[in-house]
């Protein structure tokens, strides 16, 4: 038996606000939390701390992971950290938009390109791709055949840009780097709406 074939993802969403430059927008948000029945990690801790606790279920929270520091990803990362006992982990990249939300508050522990990951014997790649924000990180379970994605990459094509902190050219070329070199039917998680493959992002993207 594998070690990660006992490993689950389990998914809610969470509704709120995004707010940069200036702008305020409603969005939906989703959370994704991967393990077993023992431990987990959560990616990304939007707007609502309940809910996310409702999907833990009470396991052990090894980490919560960042895939960027827009407010919508980060609010209650602070919070969910002091209810659960789980370092923040965040690409240092991302430092002048984290500060946005939580000034004079630091994240625990740097991301770094390449790292991998362990929780319930499944392994998470680390895998840096700036653009839609200096610091954003997509998160690869090779045995799993699947990718975290933040706002890096959606159903329909890549993340927002335009706004402080971001550049279209360097967030196709991140994904054309680093998410166009893994298997086709790899399935993406994104950070808004639904799932998706990198097969079929492929004509997305300029």
């Amino acid at each position: 038996m594998s070690p990660a074939e006992h490993v689950r993802i389990d998914h809610t969403v969470t509704s709120g606000t995004f707010s940069l430059d200036g702008e305020t927008h409603q969005v939906d948000n989703n959370v994704w939390i991967l393990g077993d029945d023992h431990e987990c990690v959560v990616l990304d801790a939007p707007h609502d701390v309940d809910r996310i606790l409702d999907v833990v279920d009470g396991r052990r929270v090894k980490a919560i992971l960042c895939t960027h520091a827009h407010d919508d990803h980060v609010r209650v990362a602070p919070q969910l950290a002091a209810r659960t006992g789980a370092p923040i982990l965040l690409h240092p990249d991302d430092r002048p938009v984290w500060e946005l939300t939580h000034p004079g508050i630091s994240w625990d522990t740097n991301l770094t390109d390449g790292e991998i990951l362990k929780v319930a014997g499944a392994s998470l790649e680390v895998l840096h791709t700036p653009g839609h924000a200096p610091g954003a990180v997509c998160f690869y379970a090779e045995e799993l055949g699947v990718l975290f994605s933040g706002d890096t990459l959606f159903n329909g094509g890549p993340g927002a840009t335009g706004r402080s902190f971001s550049d279209h050219s360097v967030l196709v070329e991140s994904i054309r780097e680093k998410l166009f070199r893994l298997p086709g039917d790899t399935v993406v998680h994104t950070g808004h709406g639904p799932d998706t493959t990198l097969a079929a992002e492929m004509d997305n993207i300029p």
